[in-house]
């Protein structure tokens, strides 16, 4: 379901080609199947198969035009991200998946690494967002060769802003959402996926070439 009102990274070896083929699937449309074995970072083996799941579990409190609320968050590089450290600096892109080691979202987050010129040609800056505690997202994003994006954890208190911004659904974890924050705080694309599927990543690039400035 879809809800639309309005430093470049190095790969090299095994890594560029998990990256690369996970950028050419989001480069495609999304295929009704979770993922292809080609598009995996984390081999199969370690992945957990959630099987098919509610589209959208969950009824969005942000709405486009409006300023989303501020968070401060840890994350696995042992900083804290605050969504207000961006205020007039850069616009915001926030990649929300439901849980480490499952297939989807394993495909989803290794294809940003090399599509990160996309959101440095328009003053972007990507934020990954999940419930899942800090040492199973260290584990995941060490199994998918490293991101090149900060990846934040929603833990605790469990789900307060995903739940503030509508996308925590009633298991626990969040909706596969994008959501682009502009320089002033104001949310300006917002997209609310199936969660079985990958946002097609040429949408968010026609979302970002909307903003001005």
């Amino acid at each position: 379901m879809k809800r639309q009102v309005t430093p470049k990274c190095r790969l090299g070896g095994r890594r560029a080609l998990w990256a690369a083929s996970a950028a050419v699937m989001l480069l495609g449309s999304c295929a009704t199947s979770p993922v292809a074995p080609e598009a995996q970072a984390v081999p199969e083996e370690s992945l957990f198969e959630p099987g098919k799941l509610k589209p959208v579990d969950s009824v969005l409190k942000v709405k486009v035009g409006e300023r989303v609320p501020d968070f401060t968050l840890p994350t696995v590089s042992g900083t804290r991200v605050s969504l207000s450290q961006f205020r007039g600096k850069k616009n915001v892109v926030i990649a929300f998946v439901p849980a480490a080691f499952t297939p989807v979202c394993s495909a989803q987050y290794p294809g940003y690494n090399i599509a990160l010129d996309l959101f440095e040609r328009h003053d972007a800056v990507l934020l990954g967002m999940t419930t899942d505690n800090l040492p199973s997202l260290h584990a995941w994003e060490t199994a998918m060769g490293g991101l090149d994006f900060e990846l934040l954890s929603d833990f605790w208190p469990h789900g307060k802003v995903t739940s503030e911004y509508g996308v925590l659904r009633s298991d626990g974890t969040c909706e596969r959402a994008l959501m682009v924050i502009d320089k002033q705080g104001v949310l300006r694309y917002v997209d609310v996926h199936d969660i079985n599927k990958r946002p097609p990543l040429e949408d968010l690039a026609a979302a970002l070439a909307d903003l001005k400035g």
